[in-house]
């Protein structure tokens, strides 16, 4: 059989004896990779004459997409909103431990904050590919400070701001930089919110929904504006009224501008938002359901008080709420356990559970072509799991990042 050499002098993997999650369903077949990428069997085969260097066993395993987490504010004692001079070392250390998680890619998450910190810290997120030091970083996800002060949850209300005169320019000079940016959450009510959402869409950010009393008609007016998402659905927003539904109703929406697809985040921790709730949700828009993780620096840490940007929180169990309030601020939980409650509480299908962590933000991020999915000449950025949605293993770029030690090959 000639060699693959002719083509290029990486070596061919096989996953043998795996189903694979792709075109929405677990397929039982094997997964074939070359240079980080996933690569097409028959080309290889017919064209190349080609066939595997290395075959890996994968007993059975799911293989599916690694997980995008489009909100995540630190974990492990790193937070993402306070300025330090090692605010990168935090970076790589969240990125390095969230792989045990399956997150293979995520948007470091700044909730409201002086404009002295985004001046700081966001000079320092550098977007980059992920690898055996951690996860990717696809860019910066602001949330605040141009919210709502009524749903500000656990955002400081001294640091919120307004949109003045020249919009734009507002927020320009408040972020100092858009150049790592890639999620701003505002409150479309805000007065000349409409300049700021097409100006930002301009320039390929994406703008969520969020922190707001905005009614549906504001929210429908934001989305033809060019905002295509909403920041954890049902948290910090006006609840669901049967005359005026607010943000909530752009799930069922007849104003959607047709060929767009709104987008929500959900925090699948069993505490922010009752099961009920969520299938509620899922049932109305199955495709636009995007589960977050809104982890806070406390996440992979013990109970006690940690920071939440200019707050202190308090941990108790897996409530965290601003210390000495009952108002909750962020999560504790990992973006795999959101995915196995997220299958629980709604009775989906193991693909769905799968797809809403990692296709749908891929989608979101409109990166589709190469994350999220498993489809030909995408990155190789994948998972195994048990038939639990456990976690076995985390590769990007088709190299292993992290095993369960457990879990024998």
């Amino acid at each position: 059989m000639p060699s693959n050499k002719s083509v290029s002098d990486a070596p061919i993997v096989q996953f043998t004896n795996c189903r694979i999650l792709r075109d929405h369903r677990l397929q039982r077949e094997d997964l074939w990779v070359r240079e980080g990428k996933i690569l097409n069997p028959e080309k290889l085969f017919f064209d190349e004459k080609g066939s595997a260097d290395i075959q890996l066993d994968c007993k059975d395993s799911i293989i599916a997409p690694g997980f995008i987490d489009v909100q995540i504010n630190g974990g492990f004692g790193v937070d993402f909103s306070l300025a330090t001079d090692d605010f990168k070392s935090g970076i790589d250390l969240v990125s390095q431990k969230i792989l045990s998680h399956g997150v293979t890619s995520f948007c470091p998450t700044l909730v409201t904050s002086p404009p002295s910190v985004y001046h700081q810290v966001l000079p320092q997120i550098n977007i980059r590919n992920g690898g055996a030091h951690g996860a990717g970083v696809l860019g910066a996800h602001l949330e605040g400070p141009f919210i709502s002060k009524e749903k500000k949850g656990a955002h400081p209300e001294h640091c919120l701001r307004t949109f003045e005169a020249g919009a734009f320019q507002d927020l320009l000079a408040t972020y100092g930089s858009l150049d790592c940016v890639r999620i701003v959450t505002l409150a479309p009510e805000m007065k000349r919110s409409s300049e700021v959402i097409r100006e930002l869409t301009k320039q390929g950010i994406c703008v969520s929904l969020g922190h707001s009393v905005a009614n549906l008609s504001q929210a429908e007016e934001a989305v033809q504006q060019g905002a295509t998402f909403i920041t954890h659905l049902f948290n910090a927003m006006l609840p669901f009224h049967h005359r005026d539904p607010g943000i909530v109703g752009l799930l069922t929406s007849d104003k959607i501008p047709v060929g767009r697809r709104v987008f929500y985040g959900m925090i699948s921790d069993g505490i922010h938002t009752n099961p009920a709730a969520l299938r509620i949700a899922h049932r109305a828009h199955p495709k636009g359901l995007v589960l977050v993780t809104d982890a806070i620096a406390g996440m992979g840490l013990a109970p006690g008080r940690h920071t939440l940007g200019q707050q202190v929180v308090e941990i108790d169990g897996l409530n965290t709420y601003i210390a000495g309030t009952k108002t909750l601020s962020g999560s504790v939980a990992t973006m795999d356990t959101c995915v196995r409650h997220f299958q629980e509480a709604t009775g989906c299908s193991v693909e769905t559970a799968l797809e809403a962590a990692s296709l749908h933000p891929a989608q979101l991020l409109g990166i589709e072509h190469k994350k999220g999915t498993l489809n030909y000449d995408a990155d190789a950025d994948f998972l195994m799991l048990t038939d639990g949605l456990y976690v076995q293993a985390t590769y990007i770029a088709g190299e292993e990042v992290w095993r369960q030690d457990a879990f024998g090959m």
